[in-house]
């Protein structure tokens, strides 16, 4: 704990295994499982893939292993642990900012980000009465949606988003189950939840990908994904791996800097911070691995947009052996790793609401997850009845975007980008070296390599990030 630090946190993980599985479960969500594949596929594959680890190293792991040693010295909420580690530093405490950045985006990330998790319980409803109506059959290795049509599989989707009670109960299920964990604590909630939720989620892609690898054209998809064509780089393809690299390890979103609050001190924090980057990487590779030999032998688009994991793949499940089941175990993979997320973007608002009000955890659960339950009610209702609602219609990059999109383009454009570039100065510039290097437990030339990433490399990186969010035509004049 910093010196001068006037809160320290009551709760803490009971292991360095269980910091670990919650923070890998923080960073791999939908956008390992959903995104990752959707940019892949549309930025031609294997270019996109190498740009991406080599942001993932480069960029994402520095930034990761700041907002973990910025909330262990902490010791506090997002907000309080920037303040106790500016005041420690000798620095002005209104560097507390960008924590607030980071509450507020989490805040609003979780509003549509449990819409989406709602269209996953939903497909898990479908996905199971299709396998229990093949086991009454007698057909349990059947395909998916057995005479269905292909215009009636993905027509599912657009009847999803018209019916406004089923996409609300959705939401309302997933936020209840999200709010029920964080409700209890770190260690008996989050903790608990983690240790079941990572190892069945790493089986379940084991296994989905195994299965792939056999019924799916599984070398035309390692081709794809491992042939780079230069050809298919452009500063869009560059920038979205950049960000994608970057947002997909649950950055600027205070779940690291909250979950790094109850770290141990004799946790090493740059061998943690390298296995969460690595895990995270895998997860995405892997998923590729998982999809695309699925989308390949089907004949379908591998460019399908964010329409490959909920209209194209069940698609390719009705014409694959077992798809029944592989569909419905799919859908409770890509469940388990939304939901990891969903916890550690509560808890970091859930932290902070509770050191500022003195209120009890459960009190301080429901009360956030209510006001975020109601927001993402919103978001629901742009997908149909207020899809006409404009919540920034003076702001040309948001005028034509309903709720849903955006607080998510808001997010991901402003706030998550501005909260890692502030974090990168204030780690690489502002805060006291001494700290940080102890902090961080690197030696010689490992912590040389930080240092020069984190004050140089991050922030231009990210500051690029941030300008091409807010200016998209300079990406179009560059060479889009």
């Amino acid at each position: 704990m910093v010196a001068g630090a006037q809160t320290d946190t009551a709760e803490g993980w009971s292991s360095r295994t269980a910091f670990v599985l919650a923070a890998v479960g923080a960073a791999v969500g939908l956008g390992n499982l959903w995104r990752f594949p959707t940019l892949a596929g549309e930025s031609g594959g294997g270019a996109f893939v190498l740009v991406y680890v080599g942001c993932v190293i480069l960029i994402g792991l520095p930034l990761v292993l700041s907002e973990i040693l910025i909330g262990r010295a902490g010791r506090s909420d997002a907000v309080d642990s920037v303040r106790n580690v500016a005041k420690a530093s000798g620095i002005s405490e209104k560097w507390q900012i960008f924590g607030w950045f980071e509450i507020i985006a989490a805040f609003f990330i979780l509003t549509f980000y449990s819409v989406v998790a709602g269209w996953v319980i939903y497909y898990i409803g479908v996905m199971l009465g299709d396998f229990l109506s093949a086991l009454g059959a007698g057909e349990p290795l059947r395909g998916a949606l057995a005479g269905e049509t292909s215009e009636q599989i993905t027509g599912r989707m657009g009847a999803l988003f018209e019916n406004v009670p089923m996409l609300v109960a959705m939401h309302t299920l997933f936020m209840l189950i999200t709010i029920g964990i964080v409700a209890q604590g770190v260690t008996d909630g989050i903790e608990k939840a983690a240790m079941f939720l990572m190892p069945a989620f790493f089986v379940l892609l084991v296994l989905i990908t195994i299965y792939g690898a056999f019924t799916g054209d599984f070398g035309r998809a390692a081709e794809f994904l491992f042939t780079p064509d230069f050809s298919k780089l452009s500063a869009p393809v560059i920038n979205e791996a950049l960000g994608q690299a970057l947002f997909s390890m649950s950055l600027g979103s205070a779940a690291l800097m909250t979950y790094g609050a109850y770290v141990s001190r004799d946790t090493k924090l740059g061998p943690t911070a390298g296995m969460i980057g690595f895990a995270d990487t895998g997860v995405a590779i892997i998923a590729g691995l998982m999809i695309f030999p699925i989308v390949f032998a089907a004949g379908l688009d591998p460019a399908g947009g964010p329409t490959l994991v909920f209209q194209s793949l069940p698609i390719a499940f009705q014409n694959m052996p077992a798809g029944s089941l592989i569909g419905l175990l799919f859908f409770v993979l890509i469940f388990f790793a939304a939901l990891t997320s969903s916890i550690s973007l509560l808890e970091g608002p859930t932290a902070w609401a509770k050191e500022a009000f003195g209120w009890s955890r459960s009190k301080t659960a429901w009360t956030v997850g209510l006001f975020i339950y109601v927001v993402g009610i919103a978001c629901a209702l742009s997908l149909s009845i207020w899809s006409d609602v404009r919540l920034l219609p003076f702001w040309d990059i948001f005028a034509d975007q309903n709720i849903f999109d955006t607080i998510d383009g808001f997010t991901g454009k402003i706030l998550l980008p501005t909260s890692a570039l502030l974090t990168a100065i204030f780690v690489g510039w502002r805060a006291d070296r001494k700290l940080v290097d102890t902090e961080t437990g690197l030696e010689g030339s490992t912590l040389v390599a930080f240092r020069f990433l984190v004050a140089w490399v991050c922030p231009i990186a990210v500051g690029l990030i941030l300008l091409f969010g807010i200016f998209p035509e300079l990406l179009t004049a560059i060479g889009g």
